[in-house]
């Protein structure tokens, strides 16, 4: 008996999916994190990115967030591009930034969804709904990732 290889989800299921994991969780201003999530799968896909990476934005800070488990994600029915990317952009407790930055540049595919993530991070509307202290930090944590990868900011 052979098995059949399995369809991978569709960028509806991943969505739905993402969506439903980080349905309680809200951003450092209070709005649903889901907000985030969409907005960096738009920004994957107006920069060009493809249904590998636009899937990995969708699930990009699921299994950092503990909203999905790695075993989810290794068992998922996802390309090994999109769990790669989801991979490099799951930062570890402790890690540093140089370390972070290294793996998201050595994997094929993490940049672009990297980039989407901190453009709707740094975004002035965004950060001036935080207090003073955290837009700061934030302001310098974000401009500091843009150095480490080699882009520029905006």
């Amino acid at each position: 008996m052979t098995e059949t290889p399995q369809q991978n989800l569709s960028l509806a299921d991943v969505e739905a999916i993402a969506r439903a994991a980080h349905a309680n969780q809200t951003d450092k201003a209070g709005r649903p994190y889901t907000e985030h999530l969409s907005a960096v799968a738009e920004g994957v896909r107006t920069r060009g990115g493809d249904n590998d990476q636009i899937a990995a934005a969708w699930l990009h800070d699921a299994v950092e967030d503990d909203a999905l488990s790695d075993q989810w994600l290794e068992e998922a029915a996802l390309t090994r591009r999109t769990k790669d990317v989801v991979r490099a952009l799951t930062k570890h407790p402790g890690e540093p930034p140089e370390a972070y930055a290294a793996r998201i540049l050595a994997t094929p595919g993490a940049l672009l969804v990297k980039q989407a993530d901190l453009a709707h991070n740094a975004n002035p509307d965004r950060l001036a709904a935080l207090d003073e202290t955290t837009r700061k930090r934030l302001t310098e944590k974000y401009a500091r990732m843009h150095a480490l990868l080699g882009l520029s900011e905006g």
